[in-house]
């Protein structure tokens, strides 16, 4: 596939409709030269089978920290229209809404610092993490069902937060449609004990410093200053979500099958919009991505217990204050422009990419409007994150950017190339506290595993579809 793309500008590159049988728009890459030295041809032919589905509008969008997934590259981005197009499972993926949370405190970066190691060490007593981490949250069946339809807004009515975090949520930290019968039997036996969990693999907590301040306007507008310590949370649904996606997969084939749909992956398995199949699966992601959002606000919640009662604080002196909390494996109902400049109806599937709304947009927190939605990407355990603001992705890719780094081995590589290595001990040596429930983790997340997260947010901006507003180095982590 490679032999087919043609380089549009400095940002993007292309592969033609036509690059494969069935191509009904192009694929469109968001990638420089050194960014696009890193593609493979796993995620050209997922992106050209994208653009296979029915229903498709534009083009299939892939983003610079693109790597291969299941059905969908991850970092892959694709519209499509209610009436003709369709909903895939594959588009969003197992981990359903798993997204990132940013707040900030009062803390400086320096009185982190001063704790040494004692920070990380609550964090990791603090916060479940791990696979098969359970919380000491216990849901009812009442509460299940208040999860699963009520999302962030159940952990604020239960003391995690307030009202406010709400409104600085994605969606206001629910999605509607939700119905908590259209969880399996095992997917809910799943989520009844990880709810406030962390999880394994990539998911984390992060103590960060705000190191620099590129956009001052709108780093003002997020409550960012340099050298503060802020928080970084990144989890999902857990194995109720997985359960969802894997409870689709066999629907959805058969479902394909019937309606007449050609799919060049089965991994693309899909159902028409307006159909049972597809009503179904919504009905039970909706309550998964509802799931996620509970679960990173008690995690959320957590963490500023667990920080205050290592740095001996009251909760005024902490001083936690959500920023934004935004979700990247999701599919959604949004308006956006057609050719001739008519709003319409899509549905969006976002995998491993993050919503990116512009100034001015409704869905916007108010006080936000002016700068444009905050957008969290984060880095690697020794390399920075950053925080981005919306700006022209709406024209171009549906009001989406990257979601993080990127992968740039496999877990079984990096794994390889660590033995023999002490990862805490090369992190320790830039200034990262860093702790993980299993021992494999932290070669497995190497920095070298990734992409440098500044080369990606350098093509976003790079592209217009987003402003580059500051950069946040990791100091503590904990992983699963």
């Amino acid at each position: 596939m490679k032999e087919k793309l043609r380089r549009l500008d400095d940002w993007r590159l292309e592969l033609p409709a036509g690059s494969r049988p069935g191509m009904a728009v192009p694929a469109v890459i968001y990638a420089d030269a050194q960014i696009e030295g890193t593609l493979d041809d796993k995620v050209l032919e997922q992106a050209a089978n994208t653009a296979c589905l029915p229903g498709i509008r534009r083009a299939a969008l892939v983003m610079p920290d693109a790597h291969a997934g299941y059905g969908f590259p991850i970092g892959g981005v694709a519209a499509f229209g209610l009436r003709d197009g369709v909903v895939s499972p594959g588009g969003v993926g197992y981990d359903i809404n798993c997204g990132l949370r940013l707040l900030t405190t009062a803390l400086s970066a320096d009185r982190v610092r001063a704790a040494g190691g004692a920070v990380a060490a609550a964090l990791f007593a603090g916060v479940p993490a791990g696979v098969g981490s359970e919380s000491s949250i216990r849901l009812s069946k009442a509460d299940e069902k208040a999860v699963a339809e009520k999302g962030a807004r159940w952990a604020v009515e239960h003391g995690m937060g307030d009202a406010g975090d709400l409104e600085r949520c994605e969606s206001g930290g629910r999605l509607e449609g939700a119905e908590h019968g259209a969880l399996t039997r095992r997917a809910l036996e799943r989520g009844r004990r990880q709810l406030g969990t962390l999880g394994s693999g990539n998911h984390f907590v992060e103590i960060q410093e705000v190191e620099e301040i590129l956009d001052p306007s709108a780093a003002a507008a997020f409550g960012l200053a340099k050298g503060m310590a802020a928080v970084m949370v990144h989890s999902g649904s857990r194995g109720l979500g997985h359960q969802v996606c894997a409870d689709s997969i066999d629907e959805m084939l058969a479902a394909a099958r019937r309606y007449g749909i050609a799919l060049p992956d089965r991994e693309l398995a899909c159902a028409p919009c307006s159909s049972p199949e597809a009503e179904r699966y919504l009905a039970a992601m909706r309550a998964a991505a509802n799931y996620a959002w509970a679960n990173r606000q008690a995690l959320g919640w957590s963490a500023g217990e667990a920080i205050a009662a290592a740095l001996k604080l009251s909760p005024r002196e902490l001083g936690l204050s959500l920023v934004y909390d935004v979700a990247h494996n999701i599919a959604k109902v949004e308006e956006h422009a057609a050719p001739g400049g008519r709003a319409e109806k899509l549905m969006v599937h976002r995998k491993g990419a993050t919503r990116a709304f512009p100034p001015g947009h409704p869905e916007v927190p108010a006080e936000y409007r002016t700068a444009g939605q905050p957008v969290i990407i984060p880095g690697d355990m020794g390399r920075p994150s950053f925080v981005l603001a919306g700006s022209g992705a709406m024209g171009e890719t549906f009001g989406s950017v990257c979601h993080g780094a990127g992968r740039l081995m496999s877990r079984g590589e990096a794994s390889r190339r660590a033995r023999g290595r002490d990862i805490t001990r090369e992190l320790a040596a830039r200034g990262v506290s860093v702790m993980a429930a299993a021992r494999g983790t932290l070669g497995e997340e190497m920095p070298e595993a990734y992409k440098d997260a500044g080369q990606v947010v350098r093509v976003v901006e790079g592209a217009g579809l987003a402003r580059i507003v500051a950069r946040l180095r990791p100091l503590c982590v904990v992983k699963g």
